[in-house]
């Protein structure tokens, strides 16, 4: 039995979750896993939120890196991606690159984290460029831990916690 639990432990990691706000409530519930791996299917869904403030998408891969999109109405979409180095080990993070028509970078280019896309894609709730840029470039935090901070600092960490616990 203990030789199955360390395969488990290598997907605890990989979640989508979508955050909206309808009449100052937040309410936050987690998308199906294999969303967390397809861009496009991300998208689609979370085009499918009633929300008028628009949907947050909230995903983490692996311990690599996490994903943050924005959508208002059908054709609004800000997307912002932690590390563009995944791009050289994860499909998902490719296919954000290509969305915003940012080239995988070079080899040279592997030895630093760097964010892509909308830094100020929260700051209309609070969370400004610098401290996104800050959470996403900080090497002690999981991608999980650091959407938890997020969640937290825009008011919705207990919704955003209850649907991670009902994930299992």
């Amino acid at each position: 039995m203990t030789d199955l639990e360390p395969s488990d432990d290598d997907e605890s990691g990989d979640f989508a979750a979508v955050a909206y706000r309808e009449e100052e409530l937040w309410d936050v519930y987690c998308l199906p896993e294999a969303l967390s791996q397809d861009f496009p299917g991300l998208l689609h869904a979370l085009r499918q939120q009633p929300s008028i403030s628009g949907a947050i998408g909230l995903v983490s891969v692996g311990d690599d890196f996490f994903l943050i999109i924005r959508v208002y109405g059908r054709d609004d979409v800000s997307v912002f991606l932690s590390d563009v180095t995944a791009s050289i080990d994860w499909q998902v993070a490719r296919e954000v690159l290509d969305y915003l028509e940012i080239n995988v970078p070079d080899d040279e280019d592997l030895d630093q984290v760097l964010p892509a896309g909308d830094l100020s894609i929260l700051a209309d709730l609070g969370m400004d460029e610098m401290e996104l840029g800050a959470l996403a470039g900080d090497l002690d935090l999981y991608p999980d831990e650091v959407l938890a901070s997020i969640s937290e600092r825009l008011g919705f960490q207990q919704a955003f916690q209850r649907a991670l616990d009902g994930m299992g």
